[in-house]
């Protein structure tokens, strides 16, 4: 596939592969940001499988899955940056500090929702209200919930989607500019910042409506579901229930193992094909074999036909790997990029070099091209929002282990992490604030007591649902797991081509919904 295939404007591409370099999240010790033209290919690729309606996030969350600093949901990517119809763009006046009463606090920003009244049945009928959690990107182009307008009408729903306070537009102090100019004016971006700013929007709004009985739910995928889910559990006098798709509120203070993400990443390409599996894990040293050979890295870069001579194998292999998550985070059904990876990576002939079948499969997805660059230049967002979640309480220890793993040992180490942050920002990581505010450890006996109504929906080929719910806490804190399922597609819209299992698990989380609304009308 060729990028021209997807866009003919070579600045709307760039603009869609920044926004979608803020939501791909994958630990910094494993990936690096700087590999632009190989990854720009990969998330065109990704563009291209939500034109056909089988993806649309970077959580999130973003080909490539949860990089440590910057990267979730490539299915963030959409044909376009303006609204879906019957959507307003608003914004609400909204505080800057909900928890101090310095004169500062009492601050307002404008804070963008947009909302759509379409399908909504009345405040008089006490007809629900569906809040997404907005996440780690803007709104412009970014409503990728499908989930929710397919299911409006049914449930004569308010839709409203809020932009998270310091993405998109939504920035304190008047420009983005302006609040990221240093650790005082970001110290207002938090988790705990932004569930406030949704309880007091959905204060104002269900009161400017007269809906004050209207009950609402909170949706979100990835970052966005851990929200969601975090919502319910802090604020359960205000929404009734949460969706919280392919939301790992365990990867935190050592709960799941660093591991777990590359677990499944090499879980996929084994199942897939164990041959593919074996020449990715052994392609690792021969690119290191090459490299110590006179002139090898010139002999690298003229075999990957990178667009500069290569300075290090760790560019190369950082790529490799980022194409390598991205495709299993988001291995849906119709689009099988794994299976397609593995397939031009088998499909070559007895006697084929082992970086040659990686070439062929590189290519199988990214297309052929002029050149690659590889090269490490200045990362243009240097300073994203993710980077400042991740450097104060979104601490996820992702690492890669060589054993009974395709990739090189890649252990996520909080001490250089924390020198790295205090670098950047001049701020220490709290590596257990997320378990200290929201909880996580022991989640099934804690929550068993005190929550109610949350679905935690996981496809057990993201590599994200290895820091999942994946079992059934309560009769009413339920998870639904899917085998073949990828990140956040059971919230995408749905489409001719969805497979039964999909549908099913939609069908069974509507139906929870309708429970929860059924029992708050009874009581």
């Amino acid at each position: 596939m060729s990028s021209a295939w997807c866009f003919y404007i070579h600045g709307w591409i760039s603009n869609i592969y920044l926004r979608i370099i803020k939501h791909m999240k994958l630990p910094k010790s494993i990936f690096s940001s700087k590999m632009a033209n190989i990854l720009q290919l990969v998330v065109l690729f990704l563009i291209m499988l939500a034109s056909a309606k089988a993806l649309r996030p970077a959580s999130s969350s973003s080909i490539i899955g949860l990089k440590k600093g910057k990267y979730w949901n490539a299915i963030r990517a959409r044909n376009g940056a303006s609204l879906p119809p019957d959507f307003e763009l608003r914004t609400y006046s909204q505080t800057l500090d909900h928890f101090n009463y310095g004169p500062e606090s009492y601050t307002t920003f404008e804070q963008r929702y947009a909302i759509n009244f379409k399908y909504w049945g009345g405040a008089s009928t006490s007809s629900p209200i569906f809040l997404y959690t907005g996440d780690e990107s803007s709104l412009d182009g970014d409503l990728f919930a499908g989930f929710l307008v397919d299911h409006a009408r049914r449930f004569k729903a308010l839709l409203i989607f809020v932009e998270h306070r310091y993405y998109g537009k939504s920035n304190p102090f008047g420009s983005r500019e302006a609040a990221f100019n240093n650790s005082s004016t970001l110290q207002y971006f938090s988790s705990a910042q932004a569930l406030a700013d949704y309880a007091e929007l959905l204060r104002y709004l269900k009161k400017k409506l007269s809906a004050e009985n209207s009950p609402v739910i909170a949706m979100g995928g990835s970052y966005g579901g851990m929200l969601a889910a975090w919502f319910r559990l802090k604020y359960p006098h205000m929404v009734i229930g949460a969706l919280a798709s392919s939301a790992p509120i365990l990867y935190f203070d050592n709960i799941t193992p660093q591991n777990g993400y590359c677990s499944v990443v090499t879980k996929d390409f084994k199942e897939t094909s164990e041959s593919c599996y074996q020449t990715i894990k052994s392609s690792w040293a021969e690119i290191d074999n090459i490299a110590a050979k006179q002139n090898g890295l010139a002999k690298l870069s003229q075999m990957f036909n990178s667009c500069s001579r290569l300075n290090k194998t760790d560019e190369l292999k950082e790529a490799l790997e980022g194409l390598y998550f991205g495709c299993a985070q988001y291995d849906n059904p119709k689009s099988i990029p794994v299976s397609r990876i593995c397939h031009a990576i088998d499909g070559e002939p007895n006697g084929t070099s082992v970086l040659k079948r990686i070439i062929s499969g590189i290519n199988a997805i990214v297309g052929n091209s002029t050149c690659n660059d590889f090269s490490e230049t200045e990362e243009e967002d240097a300073h994203s929002g993710w980077d400042w979640q991740e450097c104060t309480e979104m601490v996820m220890p992702i690492g890669c282990s060589a054993k009974n793993s395709m990739f090189e040992a890649s252990p996520f180490d909080i001490k250089n992490f924390s020198l790295s942050c205090k670098k950047i920002f001049n701020v220490n990581p709290r590596p257990h604030w997320i378990t200290t505010e929201y909880g996580g450890h022991n989640i099934k006996k804690v929550l068993k007591r005190f929550g109610s109504n949350i679905i935690f929906s996981n496809g057990l080929r993201d590599p994200y649902s290895s820091g999942g719910v994946l079992q059934n806490i309560s009769d009413s804190i339920v998870a639904l797991t899917t085998p073949k399922g990828s990140h956040c597609l059971d919230i995408l819209e749905a489409n001719e081509a969805d497979p039964d299992w999909l549908i099913s698990q939609r069908n069974a989380e509507v139906q929870i919904m309708e429970n929860w609304i059924e029992e708050y009308k009874r009581k």
